[in-house]
């Protein structure tokens, strides 16, 4: 995805536009040739405008199948629908007046859809062809006999051109009006997603660059951890009378393995995220694997689990980032409760339609307002790195899923909501 603002909505965009637009025209050209033939009883050639406007409909039924082919769409293969719809018109034109026909004018709405969504060489040939079709209506045409009314029929014939006049400018202002504000909101959704794309490059080059700072400092503290890890037994040994002390080291050696295994995780989850390759766990395992981690780094809190059975059994291909992005939710949820004297920590994990939802609540503080809970990579706590919602938010989003946040009534929720077609098994 570019990073730069798009400056144009496509010719797929404007491809689908003439799609409808053609159907609209196909509706609107029966329905006028067949009151200028049957209740106005002018002398048209009926069945060559048939036969037009017929090709135009088969032209339309080949229009609405590329449109469902995965081909990327060209502006030249867009000129190419708007050169037969160009084609068409002039046919149906040639037979009803040409160029004195009121809905000449019609050629110009290719070239006003084209101005919102082609480059400028597109558009002038666009705006060519219209001018082409034009001149040769302007000289070789079939006159449209008009209604006798009077002694010459020249007022019957200019009244039925005002009339058509008139016609001519309520479908044109219809037209141009409703489609062009479609490419216009199609422009607006496409600029919003740029930008929202954007945001999360330029989040994700923030948290590459710490994972590479973290990986770094995860090979330069194994040596003094492994210093460490050789010189307390050693000490111990030492001053094993010193019971106080003895007790100490023990707690310091226990913290070096804890460091220690940490840093294998690390490298474990580096290798894992490069090889791309998902666990194959019941949602059940992957919970109480994540729960038994979770215990570990925090002995003192008072985990509350809520899973049903059929969730508990649904088959996950779970990708690395999914445990530590659970892990990071349930920290920050425990260092909310220990904010408030509480230990207190639930997790609840449902399936419902088409989404496995994983919410954390806890007993504290939550957050101040709506607008902090919609920020979620912004940390209120006053230690930590503040990196645990902007992970867990990457994650959720590169499995095209969403993290919501909110206040309950003892403290603050948050979800990580995801799609079963993403990390179920089929």
């Amino acid at each position: 995805m570019p990073h730069r603002p798009a400056q144009r909505i496509g010719p797929f965009a404007l491809t689908r536009t003439l799609a409808w637009l053609r159907l609209c025209a196909i509706a609107g050209q029966s329905v006028a040739v067949l009151v200028c033939a049957w209740w106005m009883q002018l002398d048209i050639p009926l069945l060559p405008l048939l036969l037009g406007i017929g090709l135009l409909a088969v032209f339309s039924v080949f229009a609405a199948w590329r449109l469902r082919l995965p081909w990327p769409m060209s502006e030249w293969e867009t000129i190419g629908h708007i050169a037969a719809d160009t084609l068409v018109l002039g046919y149906l034109l040639y037979f009803t007046g040409g160029a004195s026909n009121p809905f000449i004018t019609l050629l110009l709405v290719p070239i006003a859809l084209s101005a919102a969504a082609l480059s400028v060489r597109a558009i002038l040939a666009v705006a060519a062809l219209a001018g082409v079709a034009y001149l040769i209506l302007l000289a070789w045409h079939v006159p449209l006999p008009m209604p006798m009314h009077g002694e010459d029929g020249a007022h019957g014939g200019f009244s039925l051109h005002v009339v058509g006049m008139g016609v001519n400018f309520v479908i044109s202002a219809l037209l141009l009006g409703f489609f062009i504000n479609r490419l216009a909101h199609a422009l607006r959704v496409q600029q919003l997603e740029v930008q929202r794309v954007r945001e999360r490059a330029l989040r994700d080059e923030g948290i590459l660059a710490i994972a590479t700072q973290a990986a770094g400092a995860a090979h330069e503290l194994n040596t003094p951890l492994s210093t460490m890890r050789t010189l307390l037994p050693e000490l111990r040994r030492e001053h094993a009378g010193d019971v106080t002390l003895a007790e100490d080291l023990a707690l310091l050696e226990g913290q070096v393995d804890r460091c220690r295994t940490i840093l294998r995780e690390m490298v474990a989850f580096g290798k894992a995220q490069l090889s791309q390759e998902p666990e194959r766990l019941s949602v059940d395992q992957f919970i109480h694997g994540c729960l038994e981690r979770f215990q570990l780094l925090r002995p003192e809190a008072e985990l509350g689990l809520e899973l049903d059975q059929p969730t508990a059994l649904t088959v996950l291909r779970t990708p690395p980032g999914l445990r530590h992005a659970l892990l990071n939710l349930l920290n920050n949820a425990a260092d909310a409760s220990a904010s408030c004297d509480s230990n207190a920590v639930m997790l609840q994990v449902t399936r419902e339609a088409g989404w496995l939802q994983l919410c954390v609540s806890d007993r504290g503080p939550g957050f101040d307002d709506a607008a902090d809970a919609a920020l979620l990579g912004y940390s209120q706590k006053q230690t930590g790195l503040g990196l645990g919602l902007a992970l867990a938010e990457a994650t959720a989003e590169r499995l095209n899923g969403e993290l919501t946040a909110g206040n309950t009534d003892q403290g603050a929720k948050v979800c990580l909501r995801l799609p079963l077609a993403v990390i179920a098994e089929p």
